[in-house]
């Protein structure tokens, strides 16, 4: 009698514990799987204030190949293309540094660092998330906003600082 309860008892037990590691595994992926499902349609719908480059800032940076680099990884953001920080901290370490390095002579000032520094947390910060297994996707696509807001902010700083070097004051005598 007691050999059958506790043969019993031991099969109900494994039923049930294979029935949770079941659950767990089914969670990890639809974890795993909200961190690779950042597509256009969900950046796209992201509220924020672009930036475009007047025409006097294109002028000043044609030369600057790293904003250039920067530029085609925020249009390759936008269409949900996060490849680029996938296991790949030295090349985002290195486009980070050339990128403070190489700043055009015009827009060398403290605020134009400043929003910098700014976007580079904002990309490591990127970076970091979109490699760990952990991240949701609402967590992702906030990240994914800070990015933005500080690119274009570096943006509009940019604009302002050409304009305002642009600008002549006459003094009256």
């Amino acid at each position: 009698m007691r050999i059958k309860t506790l043969t019993i008892l031991s099969v109900l037990l494994l039923f049930l514990a294979c029935k949770q590691e079941a659950e767990n595994s089914d969670n990890t992926e639809i974890e795993q799987d909200h961190t690779q499902l950042v597509t256009e349609q969900d950046v796209s719908k992201l509220k924020y204030i672009e930036y475009a480059l007047d025409s006097k800032t294109e002028d000043v940076i044609k030369d600057w190949a790293e904003y250039d680099q920067l530029e085609q990884l925020v249009a390759d953001i936008k269409k949900g293309d996060l490849k680029f920080f996938r296991d790949n901290e030295k090349v985002v370490l290195l486009l980070i540094k050339e990128l403070k390095q190489s700043i055009p002579e015009a827009l060398n000032s403290p605020s134009i660092i400043a929003r910098l520094l700014v976007l580079e947390t904002k990309i490591l910060k990127l970076e970091s998330l979109a490699n760990l297994s952990t991240t949701t996707k609402d967590e992702l696509l906030d990240t994914i906003k800070e990015f933005f807001v500080a690119y274009y902010t570096l943006t509009f700083q940019m604009n302002k600082k050409i304009e305002f070097d642009n600008r002549s004051i006459e003094r009256p005598e």
